[in-house]
């Protein structure tokens, strides 16, 4: 058990070295998979409206809100992510990464 203990602990420390690279990775995964769904749903939204104006929605959702998405809660999840300690960092990553292949598998 202290082998198995020390190995996660371990891996959350080289974890925590690269959490910028670990937490643009889990929010550039989840805006691809969430971000058809949220094309979809805006779609339907506006169907009523002018060609004009839904590519111009489409277009600042897009550029403008996946990206300040990427730009400003990747940050911020990092700092979430960077609070948990040795022993769940790696535990919870783990987790998170498998919550999103299931979603993409399921997609």
């Amino acid at each position: 058990m202290d082998m198995f203990i020390s190995w996660i602990v371990s891996l959350s420390q080289w974890s925590r070295s690269h959490l910028s690279d670990i937490s643009m990775a889990l929010m550039a995964a989840t805006l691809v998979l969430a971000g058809p769904h949220v094309n979809r749903w805006l779609r339907r939204q506006t169907a009523t409206l002018n060609f004009i104006f839904r590519t111009l929605i489409f277009i600042l959702v897009s550029a403008i809100g996946y990206g300040l998405a990427m730009i400003y809660l990747t940050p911020q999840l990092k700092l979430l992510l960077a609070q948990l300690n040795n022993y769940t960092l790696f535990p919870v990553l783990l987790v998170l990464f498998a919550l999103i292949g299931i979603f993409a598998d399921r997609n």
